[in-house]
């Protein structure tokens, strides 16, 4: 990518006949944008005023502040009290660890203990809640009550549980929001302060994915009334200017191929509204490789507010997205597995689940009379760019390219959204599928204390996905025997490294003869 000279995207020329200017019809145009932020388009409402410590306040969006799962013992035994079947001497050992003091990392510990124990809350033992969470029953998720959110009017109509958005527009969708904008890791005075806003902008910045539009028309820049907007994934890096932010006019190649669309805009005063089309693909916003892919957003649109200069702008995406999709990919946002990150952030993805199942208003599926979309919005800025076709062999790279075990962990995560769909689908409980770290396996078995006095009890009371020998994988995709222990393609035990933790021993070769000793023997 290469910085260019800033051209003018419009110009106007002028003829003279008898003496008289006349213009003729403007040139045609074109800008080009690299997204510099992607988030969720949340609303935080707290008090400006409130400096209680590190907590995140109450506001008109969130009366009962943000999320607090899993944040303590006494949050984590309720969660825990839910399943009739644990006895009391479980749950008690698992909340307060007997010992857990003496460990040389205590919160560590308990938080491995912790995650797999609350990866199992079904109905019943051995049936694992993440990957199944119709079977646990509905923690309670807080959700928003605020009447203002930023999005589009999807359904075109005004219903009374519609928001309104900040410019006083009414019928705005934007369910997501209310289902989810209660998680701590989402709330902030400033959202890309919030951690899980920081992370997704740390990884767009660090070249995860590329997202960029071209708008083009053939009246003016700020006002035209038949313009195209395309927009899509680019197979090259955000470029930082020597300040950290994003730099300008930069070249980005666009794919015409997968998470690219091409929409009818009008632009008046600098607002560009496309056109609501019936799929819009967009890159998706992710913070790991195997999240990325297609946003794929039904009834599907985009708002942009460009600046006189063309150089920045702001903007809005919306549409209906499966909530089942958004299930997966923000209760599995990690390696690590969904309940390690819950534990981390006081959030749960199973009181989500029922959330955005609850809070679904749109794709309406005429065979199960149930609506399958939730409307969404993201929010991005824009800075200036060239954007440029790509050659048509360019394709999406793969992360194993530079990476091998990402290719496997986007396998199995690809196979985890089939398994979660399914059974949700049909209501019969799916496994685990291999190479999904969750339950804390094998952490736990690699990692727990040796001289904690209740391991034995854990290791062996818990549930946890079990495999063949050879079927597991640790986080760097290496074959594990169900111990968790790190194996060669014989079966063999190998140290972290990857060596033998002992030398083969020769193997006797047999003779089906009989032995010299013997025979010589028999001559004498």
């Amino acid at each position: 990518m290469a910085p260019k000279t800033r051209l003018m995207v419009c110009t106007v020329v002028v003829v003279l006949t008898g003496g008289t200017a006349l213009p003729v019809a403007a040139s045609s145009w074109t800008r080009g944008y690299v997204v510099g932020t992607y988030q969720y388009a949340f609303r935080y409402g707290g008090r400006p005023d409130f400096t209680r410590g590190a907590e995140i306040e109450p506001g008109v969006d969130c009366p009962h502040g943000s999320t607090t799962n899993f944040a303590n013992p006494d949050q984590t035994r309720i969660a825990l009290a839910r399943q009739k079947w644990r006895s009391k001497q479980e749950i008690d050992w698992i909340v307060a660890p007997p010992g857990l003091d003496q460990v040389r990392d205590p919160g560590f510990t308990r938080l491995l203990i912790w995650d797999r124990a609350i990866s199992y809350r079904g109905y019943k033992p051995g049936i694992e809640t993440y990957v199944n969470p119709w079977a646990a029953d509905d923690p309670g998720q807080p959700e928003v009550t605020s009447r203002i959110a930023e999005g589009f009017n999807l359904d075109g109509k005004i219903n009374p549980t519609d928001f309104v958005s900040p410019d006083g527009e009414k019928g705005i969708d934007n369910a997501l929001y209310r289902a989810g904008g209660c998680y701590a890791s989402w709330r902030a005075r400033d959202l890309t302060n919030a951690f899980s806003a920081a992370l997704h902008q740390r990884y767009l910045e660090g070249g995860l994915y590329t997202m960029v539009i071209r708008i083009s028309g053939n009246q003016d820049p700020m006002n035209d009334s038949d313009a195209t907007m395309e927009i899509g994934y680019s197979p090259d890096k955000i470029v930082k200017d020597a300040r950290g932010g994003i730099a300008v006019d930069y070249s980005y190649r666009i794919l015409k191929s997968a998470q690219y669309t091409k929409l009818k805009a009008k632009i008046k005063n600098g607002v560009v509204e496309t056109e609501q089309v019936e799929h819009l693909h967009t890159p998706r916003i992710a913070r790991y490789y195997h999240q990325t892919g297609d946003t794929n957003l039904t009834k599907g649109k985009i708002r942009l507010n460009i600046v006189p200069n063309g150089l920045s702008g702001t903007g809005l995406i919306g549409g209906y997205r499966n909530w089942r999709d958004l299930y997966v990919e923000n209760s599995f946002p990690s390696p690590r597995g969904a309940g390690f990150a819950d534990i981390q952030l006081h959030e749960d993805h199973i009181a989500l689940y029922y959330a955005l199942r609850r809070k679904a208003d749109g794709m309406l599926n005429p065979k199960t009379g149930q609506y399958d979309g939730i409307s969404t919005a993201y929010r991005i800025t824009l800075s200036s760019a060239y954007v440029v076709d790509a050659d048509k062999s360019v394709k999406i790279p793969l992360q194993s390219d530079f990476y091998p075990p990402e290719l496997w962990r986007r396998k199995a995560f690809e196979s985890l959204k089939a398994n979660i769909i399914k059974g949700i689908e049909a209501r019969i409980p799916q496994a685990v599928p291999p190479g999904i770290l969750e339950a804390g396996y094998p952490q736990l078995e690699q990692k727990f204390p040796v001289g904690l006095p209740g391991k034995d009890f854990f290791l062996k009371t818990l549930d946890r996905p079990h495999y063949p020998d050879g079927v597991g994988r640790d986080d760097d995709g290496n074959p594990i025997d169900d111990q968790g222990e790190r194996i060669d393609s014989r079966g063999d035990k190998l140290d972290e490294e990857g060596d033998p933790l002992k030398p083969p021993q020769a193997r006797q070769q047999v003779s089906n003869g009989a032995p010299a000793t013997a025979t010589m023997a028999q001559e004498q």
